[in-house]
């Protein structure tokens, strides 16, 4: 893993030319699945300071703040927080709204092989200082972990996060663990990776399969998961449960400083966050199918470990 800092488009030196945009795009790309991390030192996209000012002030309001507040740009609703104002609500919509959207615009120029193909997920302001924060052992940001989404799950498509810190004075502090190959071939069997392949692979499993696009009548959530999804969210769960893991494992600290902006692949990259409050992110699903190198990815990785496909 490495932070490959992006300065005003300028990617490799010389590639500043229109000409080789669709060069560039495939570039981006292709570091994003080598599970680097794009860095940008400024806000790449367009956000007013009057929108940063207002978000800045949620810490010291008499709002209500859960962990995340959350935008759903397809239903284009607000989860998450509340206010004695109606007028504080719906400002905030306003610039969560605004943000989602000029993020998806940005990252349509600048990952172009993507955006025909992308899946739109939630973006998330996240007020509250992480430090210290008391939260259930699976839910703590602060231990590696590689995302696992419970209720949403990608059947093998890929988690790309963009994260923006909007603080004026305080870093972003993130612990960046192996890759996800090194991840998958030491901790992949004891999380249940053979297990969970074998069960979907019987009589029972293919029943399950067949069943599913019903179950949601009877509110599973878990009605379209695949083993994939099983797969990444027990060994999302396991990496934190693991002491040994958590305290021998490679760490990288890495301080994203006030304004600047980051891209990852968050399902392959472990990561922690350590401290800092105040941070902007937007979610997009890469299916397996628009990636530069499919092998690459965690799901051809866990089914070359299983054996067995995993997407069904």
């Amino acid at each position: 893993m490495s932070l490959i800092t992006i300065d005003d488009f300028s990617y490799p030196q010389g590639w500043t030319d229109p000409k080789h945009s669709e060069e560039r795009a495939r570039w981006c790309c292709s570091q994003l699945e080598d599970g680097h991390v794009l860095f940008f030192e400024r806000i790449p996209f367009d956000f007013p300071e009057a929108n940063l000012h207002f978000l800045r002030t949620q810490q010291q309001s008499s709002s209500s703040l859960h962990k995340n507040i959350s935008y759903r740009p397809h239903q284009d609703k607000l989860r998450g927080f509340a206010a004695e104002a109606r007028e504080e609500v719906e400002r905030l919509h306003e610039v969560m709204r605004y943000y989602s959207a000029q993020v998806v615009e940005f990252l349509s120029r600048l990952l172009v092989p993507y955006s025909p193909h992308w899946k739109l997920d939630f973006a998330s302001f996240r007020p509250l200082e992480e430090q210290g924060r008391d939260l259930p052992l699976h839910k703590r940001n602060d231990l590696l972990h590689v995302d696992a989404f419970p209720g949403r799950p990608t059947r093998g498509g890929r988690i790309l996060r963009c994260f923006t810190n909007i603080n004026l004075t305080q870093p972003r502090r993130w612990l960046i663990g192996d890759n996800f190959p090194e991840i998958a071939k030491h901790y992949s069997i004891d999380a249940g990776l053979q297990k969970i392949a074998q069960r979907a692979a019987t009589p029972a499993g293919a029943l399950r399969k067949a069943f599913a696009p019903l179950q949601h009548l009877v509110r599973r959530r878990t009605a379209e998961r695949a083993a994939y999804d099983e797969v990444m969210l027990r060994l999302h769960d396991y990496l934190k449960e693991n002491e040994a893991f958590q305290r021998e494992g490679t760490k990288i600290r890495t301080d994203f400083p006030p304004g600047s902006t980051w891209i990852v692949f968050t399902d392959a990259v472990p990561h922690a966050v350590l401290s800092g409050r105040l941070a902007l992110e937007q979610t997009l699903i890469i299916p397996i199918a628009a990636l530069m190198s499919p092998e690459k990815s965690p799901l051809r990785k866990l089914e070359e470990i299983a054996g067995r496909s995993l997407a069904n």
